[in-house]
């Protein structure tokens, strides 16, 4: 009955690995694209304020 244990822990084990680097992965892009878009955001609000214009309306 152990080796049933054990053969099952290794089947799984890759399974389990890679589903969890790829949300890594995932999680880390989601992160940086949305950091990215704040990063823009105020960049674009601090060059329409220097050239005088109204501030954009977020929708």
């Amino acid at each position: 009955m152990d080796n049933w244990w054990l053969n099952a822990v290794w089947s799984l084990t890759p399974t389990v690995l890679i589903g969890i680097f790829f949300w890594l992965v995932l999680r880390l892009i989601l992160r940086a694209d949305r950091t990215e878009r704040q990063a823009y955001q105020r960049i674009e609000a601090e060059e329409r304020a220097k050239a005088g214009l109204p501030a954009r309306d977020e929708a």
